[in-house]
């Protein structure tokens, strides 16, 4: 906890899921707690999502939007893939789409302090924000999971890519897995098969080294 029982103010934590996941979206969350809030979560079980089940992740972000203020940037792959080719880096991608969160979430609340695991370029987050978030002390750290407005971001984020993965999965029939593994590669090589390049870059971040091993389905 970085709260005390004399303190008062709530503050803001952000998180991503997606960016290591070949299909899906790339999804950053943004959630305002106050300490009573950010202790009540505790209890419910909320921790970094990576310690959760998939199924748990999507129950606890039920819990966490009744209580608490969200704010999720879902960037689809059609609008991820167009936005990397800009950006040509995934830091960038990710500074861009946390610093949006960030201001939605400050257009409805006041707060002073965001935190927020720390960048591998600590400088791309400062500059993504526009004037309203630059008037935030964004508080960057390893490990920031452990705080428990960073582990409610890390539960939303999580379960709005799951939602996200399962629509685009039964939007073209294939089962899209998690990751980037083999069973990812033959997905890929599946997906590539029924709708060409085109429909790959609807469902998968195309950058990834998997697309480079991709085989053009035959004429």
């Amino acid at each position: 906890m970085i709260t005390t029982q004399n303190e008062t103010r709530g503050w803001i934590g952000m998180d991503e899921s997606g960016k290591g996941d070949y299909f899906g979206p790339l999804v950053a969350a943004a959630v305002y707690l106050t300490p009573e809030q950010a202790e009540a979560l505790t209890a419910l079980g909320v921790r970094d999502s990576k310690r959760l089940t998939d199924r748990r992740a999507i129950e606890l972000a039920g819990e966490i939007r009744k209580v608490a203020q969200v704010e999720v940037v879902r960037i689809n792959p059609a609008r991820y893939n167009s936005l990397y080719d800009k950006m040509k880096n995934l830091n960038r991608l990710l500074a861009w789409a946390h610093a949006r969160a960030l201001e939605n979430l400050l257009a409805r609340i006041s707060c002073d302090r965001a935190v927020i695991d720390q960048f591998a370029q600590p400088q791309l987050i400062e500059q993504s924000l526009m004037a309203s978030g630059r008037k935030i002390h964004v508080e960057q750290r390893h490990k920031a999971e452990a705080d428990p407005a960073v582990a409610a971001a890390s539960v939303v984020a999580r379960a709005e890519f799951l939602t996200g993965l399962e629509a685009l999965s039964r939007q073209i029939g294939v089962t899209l897995p998690k990751g980037a593994s083999e069973a990812v590669d033959r997905a890929a090589e599946q997906v590539l098969a029924r709708g060409g390049r085109m429909q790959l870059e609807q469902v998968a971040k195309i950058h990834f080294q998997i697309t480079k091993r991709l085989k053009a389905p035959a004429d």
